[in-house]
């Protein structure tokens, strides 16, 4: 299996560690990922609020620039923002021929054009629905047994697209969890919003809605997530230390990937316990 890869603005900044186990994974998975040559940011979260067009042209460069490359495959995109702001200017340019002209007049100075032929998949999509999950059992030889992990969706990867999952009852992590042998936590919290980029400017936000999380996370010994967001929400406000992994480094440690492999030096939250617990 083959894809292009997005890995947006976060992942080379405070989710390196997130690019590094998504990079990894799908090498051990036998993927190729093959990155969107001069990529640059979609926009997510401030060009909304400065320009409408803006915020539709800094994700469709990047479309632009993929089509270039291979119109057979799908973009691979680990950010849920990214993959929400890349996701809907594909949708906005289909429902509105005026908008796709308006685009593509900005991006013909970089003799750029976007047509809106390639598909746009979040990490949790193509992990959930390309991968056998026979593989990662295999690799993983039931080495996660005895640990309770809750898996944390966040919000922009399920709405309002709902390509993949429920975004009220998700579980397509469900299967990747228990393929490790690990246990899926029973809780209402996947779906649950930790608050985005609010606790920037209101922390106290960030603690209420982190604190809600957590508290019924209390059984796990790991949260692992699939936003750069969430990730950074969950470790900077937990009121009580968890370990929150991402998902590609929880799968990849299962698989016998190195922890430095995986990037598990970077993480926020002390994921010692974690490690120590799976005996990695």
């Amino acid at each position: 299996m083959e894809y292009l890869y997005y890995p947006g603005c976060s992942l080379e900044g405070t989710a390196m560690e997130y690019d590094m186990s998504t990079r990894a994974l799908f090498a051990a998975l036998g993927c190729t990922l093959t990155q969107i040559a001069d990529w640059t940011c979609c926009g997510a979260t401030a060009a909304h609020a400065m320009d409408a067009l803006l915020a539709h042209v800094l994700p469709a460069r990047n479309l632009a620039l993929a089509e270039k490359m291979d119109l057979s495959l799908d973009i691979l995109v680990p950010c849920s923002a990214c993959y929400l702001n890349l996701k809907a200017v594909r949708q906005a340019v289909e429902t509105d021929p005026n908008l796709l002209g308006q685009v593509n007049q900005v991006l013909s100075g970089e003799g750029l054009a976007m047509n809106g032929s390639l598909r746009v998949r979040h990490l949790l999509d193509v992990l959930s629905r390309d991968v056998d999950m026979a593989d990662i059992a295999q690799a993983s030889d039931n080495c996660m047994s005895g640990l309770v992990v809750a898996p944390y969706y966040g919000c922009q990867c399920l709405r309002p697209f709902t390509e993949f999952d429920d975004p009220e009852q998700p579980r397509s992590m469900d299967a990747m969890i228990q393929a490790t042998g690990a246990r899926v936590l029973k809780w209402d919290m996947g779906g649950a919003c930790c608050g985005a980029s609010s606790p920037a400017t209101n922390p106290d936000t960030g603690r209420v809605l982190v604190g809600r999380i957590v508290e019924q996370a209390a059984e796990a010994q790991a949260i692992v997530t699939v936003c750069p967001m969430c990730q950074m929400n969950l470790e900077r406000f937990q009121p009580d230390p968890i370990p929150v992994l991402y998902l590609p480094q929880f799968l990849g440690l299962a698989m016998g990937l190195s922890p430095a492999s995986v990037g598990c030096g970077l993480n926020l939250s002390d994921i010692r316990s974690f490690l120590t617990r799976a005996a990695l």
